[in-house]
């Protein structure tokens, strides 16, 4: 008699931890200034960005792709070439965060890393061309100058790809020019 109990309480038992694992399995948690896109084994990327909170999705078949939408800063240094042809070693430091609504088209064209691969990029391009326009001193005497046009391009820049820039500072600057003003 104790033997069937025992045997009824097992397989009650293992029919609990199995069903407690598909619910586990089925359910997420998507943290505070973090958003989620579901990616579909037969779909695809669903174009839901899914917010804070626990959710659930089908177990083996959907897994979330988790975003850090928080603000976060990224310092890009950059070497280029003023307009006299001088040296510049600039480094700017870039407050920015996703765009929720963009967070599909921003996993399927860029994936994960995206700020790694769109950051520098885009800051080199927008710096050097913006910089190529100034001669050296003309970087140190119209430096705010410099600094919005840099941000006003690359605030227009990262926009297409689904960045929002919260603040672009000129951290720091070097150069021969620099190193002269600095003795003087």
């Amino acid at each position: 008699m104790a033997a069937k109990v025992f045997e009824s309480i097992g397989k009650f038992g293992l029919a609990l931890a199995v069903a407690g694992g598909v619910v586990n399995s089925a359910l997420y948690n998507v943290d505070a200034g973090h958003r989620a896109v579901i990616f579909d084994r037969f779909r695809g990327v669903q174009d839901i960005v899914v917010g804070e909170g626990t959710h659930f999705l089908i177990p083996w078949v959907q897994k979330p792709i988790i975003f850090d939408c928080r603000s976060r800063p990224r310092n890009v240094p950059v070497i280029t070439g003023s307009k006299d042809l001088q040296n510049v070693s600039i480094t700017l430091r870039i407050l920015f965060w996703p765009v929720d609504s963009q967070l599909p088209r921003i996993f399927t064209s860029i994936g994960e890393d995206y700020d790694e691969r769109v950051l520098p990029s885009i800051t080199t391009e927008i710096l050097k061309s913006v910089v190529a326009r100034f001669d050296a001193g003309e970087l140190i005497t119209q430096r705010e100058l410099v600094s919005r046009q840099v941000s006003d391009d690359l605030t227009e820049r990262a926009a297409t790809f689904g960045l929002i820039l919260d603040d672009v500072s000129l951290v720091r600057a070097t150069g021969s020019l620099w190193r002269g003003a600095a003795a003087v």
